[in-house]
């Protein structure tokens, strides 16, 4: 018979060869697990921002294909890539969650805030990276023109300190302005109803009910979907940033065993391209993979709560304090507002 681990300690064990007592409580179930993270939530969120050089201390430290001499300054780096998709985390996160959906049942104001803010955020972001869209245009045109015209192998760009890559090059890199369309407008699109939705039941059923649908839509599908997302994305994209590589299954391992990386740890970006002389800033995707399912959550936070307010609220609050864009045109706002 397997002999039983000792606890020591509430939050932490505080003696060798034991583990902490609230972490023996939250393996003696699944409900126990998720008890216990909500207890450990805000110790975790105070200790990490009263000791941020645990987790942040690498940023002084980067320096590309070259191994981190501070060992202190690796750890928080495995640190910080170990707790970016941690249950520690999620649960930090849920309990801010939980934390501001409470104030918000009780004070609807706050709520209706959280949703201008979050609602605010998203436009900001998807109109900014919006006009990647022109970039793209634009780049494509010079490409066109100073291939056809005057034959070049090279495009350089820059005033006074230039940039000089390849024609093919610069081709490749059209795709990364798309897929920052894409990631980056995701929530923006989704604020002003520019998803195209396939409708079963929604049309036919009463405003309260639809907006009982987009609840359990925004939680059920929307939360879940993007977090599994972003879980194998952030490994993915430090996978390959550094070396020794660290996966998904390495969140499953222990702490103390990852850190032992840190003296051989350094910086590895991968600049592969998929032609000789193409685009080779690939990690870039990764990097807008993550971003995406950041804002996919958080706008599924934003309609849960408008869901929530137009529900209690009525009709007369569907729309309320949306900033949607005007395009100037009434027949293509109407052709909008079908889609």
């Amino acid at each position: 018979m397997e002999e039983e681990i000792a606890c020591s300690g509430f939050f932490r064990a505080n003696a060798e060869d034991t583990i902490s007592c609230l972490e023996k409580f939250q393996e003696s179930g699944g409900i126990q697990f998720v008890a216990g993270g909500l207890v450990e939530a805000p110790y975790n969120l105070v200790a990490a921002l009263s000791n941020p050089s645990s987790w942040l201390g690498w940023l002084g430290h980067v320096s590309l294909d070259q191994k981190i001499q501070d060992l202190e300054a690796a750890q928080s780096l495995i640190r910080f890539v170990y707790y970016g998709a941690s249950w520690e985390l999620f649960f930090v996160l849920f309990f801010i969650f939980l934390v501001t959906t409470i104030i918000g049942l009780f004070r609807n104001s706050f709520m209706w805030a959280c949703v201008r803010g979050l609602e605010g955020f998203a436009n900001g972001v998807g109109r900014f990276f919006a006009w990647a869209g022109l970039l793209m245009v634009l780049q494509q045109i010079v490409i066109i023109f100073m291939q056809r015209v005057f034959a070049v192998s090279e495009i350089s760009i820059g005033l006074g300190k230039t940039v000089t890559y390849d024609v093919s090059w610069w081709s490749e890199e059209l795709k990364f302005y798309n897929a920052m369309i894409v990631c980056m407008c995701v929530s923006y699109t989704f604020v002003q109803g520019g998803h195209v939705r396939v409708d079963l039941v929604y049309s036919a059923v009463k405003f309260r009910t639809k907006r009982l649908i987009d609840m359990f839509g925004s939680i059920v599908f929307m939360i879940p979907a993007a977090l599994l997302t972003y879980f194998y994305g952030w490994f993915f994209l430090w996978r390959h940033m550094v070396t020794p590589k660290l996966s998904a299954s390495d969140a499953s391992k222990d702490l103390d065993s990852l850190l032992n990386k840190a003296r051989a740890l350094k910086f590895n970006v991968e600049t592969i391209g998929f032609s000789p002389n193409g685009f080779n800033a690939y990690f870039l995707f990764k990097v807008l993979l993550v971003a995406f399912t950041i804002l996919v959550i958080l706008q599924a936070v934003a309609f849960f709560y408008r869901s929530y307010l137009e529900r209690k609220e009525g009709e007369e609050s569907e729309g309320k304090y949306l900033d949607k864009d005007q395009l100037g045109d009434p027949q293509a706002e109407l052709v909008a507002e079908i889609h």
